[in-house]
């Protein structure tokens, strides 16, 4: 009976393994980046190796696919597009290999939704709600599975902490925008970086550890166009228009570090490696905007792409999964994934 029993409980194991191993089978192995390409006519997904290798079209559909962002565990994938109203974004999800697209809301679309994020826990998402005829600019909190969501004060580029406590994003303002935390219970916001420091701060990103943050930064003012006259107003226009490039900074806003020169096209942040080390970036490039990859300590740069596309944009965007670094594994981790972030999750 006992012998029985144990035997019962092996095949048991043995049952729920070939289960767990089927699901996490659907998420990466290995590091992946998703990306946007106009190379096939339209804006399409793709995905390739941190190193540009094996670009893959995950979309491959007549309509604008972009601003695609892994789940947490890799095993999803949120993105954006206009298949069901030409011209309107909405959003959607699909598998890692481009199957079982569906989207995430079944009401009509009435405005344009747009830079999604998911939360650490894979449970809820933020986007930017855009209804340009009623003027309408909020940053919304939904969960997936249902129809209502939470409109926030506008918040530009949002993204989600890694510990979920908070969301990263931009906010206008008269000389240009300010890096924004919102506090996901309290709806507390802190701007770390004063604009005399860096009058533009958009695009952030975090590290696995949520420590750091790559943004765009522009560190000219924006003119006050209409108080001088004009020649004098276009020599101040030239002065900051061109000058984006990329920067770190630590979340306490301390350690802001330009990592570009200024030199060329706007360089703009696309992701940051969850490790930190490196930070993919758009910059134009032969008529056409790439992507590129910058080792922070060493400064090495790396082109990923280099395919043209019908349009200015080629490439661009860009989002960063490593599986070394998910968030929310569902199931206990293989030893050799196992981080101080999934280590910290699975205490509290």
């Amino acid at each position: 009976m006992k012998r029985t029993f144990v035997l019962s409980v092996f095949s048991l194991i043995l049952l729920l393994s070939v289960g767990i191993c089927a699901v996490s089978a659907k998420a990466p192995t290995t590091p992946k980046i998703l990306f946007t390409s106009t190379r096939d006519g339209n804006h399409e997904v793709y995905m390739m190796n941190p190193d540009g290798s094996e670009q893959v079209n995950l979309t491959q559909h007549p309509a604008t696919d972009l601003e695609a962002a892994w789940s947490p565990t890799g095993e999803q994938i949120l993105f954006v597009s206009d298949r069901q109203r030409k011209g309107v974004w909405d959003l959607y999800l699909m598998d890692p290999d481009g199957s079982n697209v569906r989207r995430v809301f079944k009401r009509k679309i009435k405005a344009h939704k747009r830079g999604p994020t998911w939360s650490p826990d894979g449970k809820r998402f933020a986007y930017v709600y855009d209804d340009r005829d009623r003027r309408e600019f909020s940053l919304h909190l939904g969960r997936f599975g249902e129809e209502d969501v939470e409109s926030l004060r506008y918040v530009g580029s949002p993204a989600w902490s890694p510990d979920g406590s908070e969301i990263a994003g931009s906010v206008s303002h008269v000389l240009g925008g300010r890096l924004t935390f919102i506090n996901v219970d309290t709806r507390d916001r802190e701007q770390p970086i004063p604009d005399k420091t860096l009058p533009w701060q958009y695009g952030p990103s975090w590290t696995a550890a949520g420590d750091r943050l790559a943004i765009t930064g522009n560190k000219h003012p924006r003119p006050a166009i209409g108080d001088k006259e004009l020649d004098e107003a276009r020599e101040l226009h030239e002065a900051w228009n061109d000058k984006f490039t990329v920067y770190i900074v630590n979340r306490d806003g301390m350690g802001l570090r330009q990592l570009l020169d200024e030199a060329g096209p706007n360089a703009r942040v696309a992701a940051l490696a969850p490790d930190g080390s490196e930070v993919l970036y758009t910059q134009e490039t032969n008529g056409h905007e790439q992507l590129f990859k910058l080792d922070i300590n060493s400064g090495v740069r790396m082109q990923l792409t280099h395919v043209g596309g019908p349009f200015h944009q080629a490439s661009l965007q860009g989002d960063w999964f490593d599986p070394a670094y998910a968030y929310a594994l569902p199931v206990s981790p293989q030893p050799e994934l196992l981080t101080t972030t999934w280590g910290e999750l699975k205490k509290e």
